[in-house]
């Protein structure tokens, strides 16, 4: 009964930035529905009010969709005005159904989806005039004829989402209004809506109301709802762990599973690509943000439910092939420039590498080298190349400007600025996976070039301070320089979100050489200690407020922003695993809990919780595109991965504890096992994982040079 575990309220609260939502879909289902509370209130959990139910014609809760909302009196409510308050004690959040009593109005309100639908219950009190308000929003009614009303919503890139709702008996009456449509209906009975939602067409939206809904009972598409989401969450199985580690696994599987969403209708899809409807191709997923999940989300999936992981893969590859570009953050309506660099090449090739070959691969090489070679390097941008790339491509480095200096390159956005060492460090990472594509396909040449390209975080590296810090295009450092301050709002004049005490650790692809950097393992241990230990040198809330993303702080180490993800496995690659284990135990008990302020940092498209998943059951792949995975603490005794339909891969960790947290010794497939880390095609087939936990660290386990994790520097040994 895995759905009993899932919380929907659990990150309700956000630490400083985006708190979640309970939002109801199916897995991966192009539906996704809220109630739409107080838009106002950024915590939803401590939110008073109830404004309405949407008409999910929108993929994302969006608030300019057309709201229902089930009101009494005589006369009703106005729209505007129509909202009523609600207690989380009569409230009940579940991922498959969703119920609330309405308090101003004594009305209880309930609700199921389906892939493309929702069905909506309710319940009035007696001797009450039931009554419904549409609020259209920006939609357009095309119809409203009998128990029926069609309509439409048009979006961005040229996106328009179609709606069919039908009533369980039709209105009595209707009232047309400035902002909607009032209906009133006789008798006390519950009012059922049934709701059919199409980005193709309104016939569509129509039939797809008419199969997925039709007139099955409510209670029978609930339970159709719950029992997909036990099959979805049972690919995970645990013993052992206490509740609340049970609580915050299932809710973060059940977070991840929102993303990517599947848009194909009855086998045709709407693609905003090339602005066509789409006809007999496999399933088409949208809705993603790579440079979080291509972390955690990605490679999770590609463990538990790889053939889900291909379409995705297959859905990049399309959209290279409609648009001309490989997108970053595809949306229903297009690609949307976030973020930086093109981890997309990574998800590609970490899927290539990891045996999920069955797509376009020279197409999808196109992209990956359009997007290396053509595209800008500035955050938050799409286009051509700039000046700054070309400074790029000839010194090794993405320039940044001194405290003052006024940008003089227009494509900069104006206020996430040039980002010049995080832009450095992570488009290295990017074209050392594509080398390694380039090498898997023979592509001698393209691997020569790129592998080089790839050690140019070396560049960056400042022996006299030990950070990763900012060059002028002129090749000087930047003075002066605070590793914990410099660089304005979030340090995007020079980092992403986070510091250099975050960004001095990314370089995922060679650890072996930036431990050399560094002076060797024991002053990157060492080095690493002081990360979790380095104060901020002034007020929290003076840092927080110029770091609003660094949530989670444990020392300098941010918990809840995803360029700290690989950060605590670092230690197995130099000789200390058994610190990898303790940081993640410290990191797990402070800032993940089964409450509403249980998730430190903003869920990005399912990374967080992916990230969490990754941690809870013993191992992280530190660099997607190199297929290893490196060891932690598994907070469970027992984990089993069930992919669909493929092999159980087991991790037995034998007297896992709060306090035996520390590995002792280990087998693989019944062979003893000394390497803080394993290679994915040795699980890929199904396999067993013993751990022996301890009480105390084994600080031999692990601990020889060539225990270390392949990395560039030494030539990518063990593939």
């Amino acid at each position: 009964m895995s759905v009993e575990y899932v919380d929907p309220d659990i990150g309700g609260i956000g630490h400083l930035l985006k708190a979640t939502y309970p939002t109801i879909y199916r897995p991966h289902g192009m539906v996704g529905v809220t109630p739409q509370f107080d838009p106002k209130v950024g915590d939803r959990y401590l939110a008073d009010h109830i404004h309405g139910f949407p008409v999910p014609v929108h993929l994302h809760r969006n608030s300019t969709s057309p709201q229902l909302m089930p009101v009494t009196g005589s006369p009703a409510p106005a729209i505007e005005t129509c909202a009523s308050t609600f207690d989380h004690d009569f409230e009940t959040t579940a991922p498959h159904t969703y119920q609330v009593l309405l308090e101003r109005y004594d009305i209880n309100a309930e609700f199921t989806v389906t892939r493309h639908g929702v069905i909506y219950r309710f319940t009035f009190p007696q001797a009450q005039d039931p009554c419904l308000l549409l609020a259209t929003q920006q939609a357009s009614i095309d119809s409203a004829d009998g128990p029926a009303i069609e309509g439409h919503q048009e979006f961005r890139g040229g996106v328009t989402g179609y709606f069919s709702i039908r009533f369980d008996r039709p209105a009595s009456s209707r009232d047309q209004l400035q902002s909607g449509l009032r209906l009133h209906f006789a008798g006390s009975a519950p009012i059922e809506v049934r709701i059919g939602v199409s980005l193709i067409d309104a016939a569509q939206a129509r039939r797809n109301r008419e199969t997925e809904l039709g007139d099955r009972p409510f209670a029978q598409l609930v339970e159709e709802a719950r029992q997909e989401w036990e099959a979805a969450l049972a690919q995970i199985y645990v013993e052992g762990g206490s509740e609340k580690q049970r609580r915050t696994l299932y809710t973060a599987l059940y977070r991840y599973m929102g993303r990517m969403q599947n848009i194909t209708e009855e086998g045709r899809y709407f693609s905003a690509y090339d602005g066509r409807v789409h006809t007999g191709e496999p399933d088409f997923y949208v809705s993603d943000q790579i440079w979080d999940t291509f972390r955690s989300a990605h490679p999770l999936r590609l463990l538990i439910d790889p053939r889900r992981e291909l379409y995705m893969i297959r859905s990049y590859v399309r959209m290279f092939s409609q648009s001309g570009w490989l997108p970053r953050f595809p949306r229903v309506g297009g690609d949307v420039p976030c973020m930086l660099a093109h981890h997309t090449v990574a998800t590609i090739v970490d899927a290539y590498r990891k045996g999920l070959t069955d797509f376009d691969v020279d197409e999808a090489y196109a992209g990956m080298r359009k997007s290396i070679t053509e595209a800008t390097k500035l955050p938050w941008r799409n286009g051509p190349l700039t000046e700054l790339d070309h400074v790029y491509a000839e010194k090794g480095f993405f320039p940044g400007l001194r405290p003052g200096e006024e940008e003089t390159v227009p494509e900069v956005h104006p206020f996430e600025a040039r980002q010049a060492v995080a832009v450095s460090l992570e488009w290295c990472y990017d074209e050392y996976v594509f080398a390694l594509m380039a090498r898997e396909l023979g592509k001698e040449k393209d691997y020569a070039i790129f592998s080089k390209r790839a050690t140019n975080y070396r560049k960056l590296y400042n022996p006299a301070n030990g950070f990763m810090a900012p060059r002028s295009a002129d090749g000087a450092w930047i003075e002066p320089f605070d590793p914990k301050l410099s660089a304005g709002p979030g340090g995007r004049d020079y980092y992403a979100e986070c510091n250099a005490w975050t960004y001095t650790w990314s370089v995922q692809h060679d650890v072996a050489g930036l431990i050399d950097l560094m002076g060797g393992r024991e002053t990157f241990v060492a080095r690493l200690d002081q990360l979790f230990i380095e104060p901020c040198d002034n007020a929290k809330w003076h840092f927080l407020g110029q770091f609003p993303d660094s949530t989670g702080l444990i020392g300098q180490f941010v918990t809840g922003n995803e360029p700290s993800f690989h950060i605590p496995y670092l230690y197995n690659f130099a000789g200390a695993p058994w610190k990898t284990q303790r940081r993640i135990r410290q990191i797990m008990d402070t800032w993940f809990d089964d409450t509403p302020l249980g998730l430190c940092g903003d869920e990005d498209g399912g990374a967080m919780s992916a990230w969490h998943i990754f941690n809870s059951i013993g191992f992280l792949p530190t660099c997607p595109g190199e297929p290893y995975y490196a060891l932690g603490s598994p907070v469970f005794e027992r984990i089993e991965l069930h992919p669909p339909g493929g092999p159980v891969f087991t991790l037995n960790a034998e007297g896992s504890s709060p306090q035996n947290k520390y590995i002792q010794r280990a087998t693989l497939n019944g062979v003893a096992h000394e390497r803080p880390w394993f290679l994915h095609r040795t699980i890929q087939n199904g396999g067993e994982l013993s751990l022996k936990m301890g009480p105390r660290p084994n600080k031999a386990w692990g601990s020889r040079p060539e225990d270390a994790p392949p990395s560039l520097s030494d030539g990518n040994r063990t593939r």
